[in-house]
């Protein structure tokens, strides 16, 4: 564990380790203990009760988060043709095909998600060496590779996300700003259980959701009590 500077420890001596508080009373002692100057990400951690070493167990969605993400998503779009207008009056940020593709071959990664027309994919594939590891390899399952590409970048851009469970049967996700304030980082929040939960696989067996936590980027995690999630799904 690296050595953790005194602000962070002083914030964390405001969490009782063994609380286990409801949303809104987790993301306010979140926020509360951010001690940085920067706006700092709000992020959320759900432990599942799965084994990703098992494909029926794997837990992989997206959602909108109703309030975005606070920051610009920059987005490109490989397309061809009358895609390549829709992309744009759509509001990408990059539109091409074999152009965008050199670029990123001579190492040009100024976009923080990739959208890609099916017919693009075979091109988009010998690159995938490049995008993948950086998270930037459009996906089927993730609904960015479709011909609709209008609806894929407005999407992306009001805040869509992408997440998938981890070896440690832990999913990491982004849900705001501190600067957001409780309310839309709760909403958003909502919006992301809402989904885990809809998509739990039928080969869990047991509790599902095991442990959840929230905090920011620098900041210590604070423990919700999963009772609070059926709650927190009605509003």
């Amino acid at each position: 564990m690296p050595k953790r500077g005194k602000k962070y420890r002083e914030a964390a001596k405001r969490i009782d380790a063994n609380e286990r508080l409801d949303f809104t009373g987790a993301v306010q002692l979140a926020i509360g203990t951010s001690y940085v100057k920067f706006d700092e990400t709000v992020d959320l951690a759900v432990r599942l009760g799965v084994d990703p070493r098992h494909a029926d167990q794997m837990v992989r969605g997206t959602v909108v988060l109703p309030n975005g993400l606070g920051k610009e998503v920059k987005v490109l779009v490989f397309a061809k043709g009358e895609k390549e207008k829709e992309a744009l009056d759509a509001g990408a940020d990059f539109v091409g095909n074999d152009d965008l593709i050199e670029k990123i071959v001579g190492g040009w990664f100024g976009f923080d998600k990739a959208v890609a027309t099916p017919d693009m994919m075979g091109a988009v594939g010998k690159i995938g060496k490049l995008l993948g590891p950086r998270g930037l390899m459009p996906n089927a399952k993730t609904g960015t590779v479709t011909f609709d590409v209008a609806k894929a970048v407005k999407e992306l851009k009001a805040g869509k996300i992408d997440f998938r469970v981890e070896k440690a049967g832990i999913v990491h996700a982004p849900v705001g700003k501190v600067s957001f304030g409780v309310q839309k980082i709760v909403e958003n929040i909502g919006a992301l259980m809402e989904t885990i939960i809809r998509l739990k696989p039928s080969a869990s067996k047991g509790a599902y959701l095991k442990g959840i936590a929230v905090s920011t980027t620098m900041g210590p995690g604070v423990k919700i009590d999963t009772a609070f999630v059926k709650e927190l799904i009605k509003q």
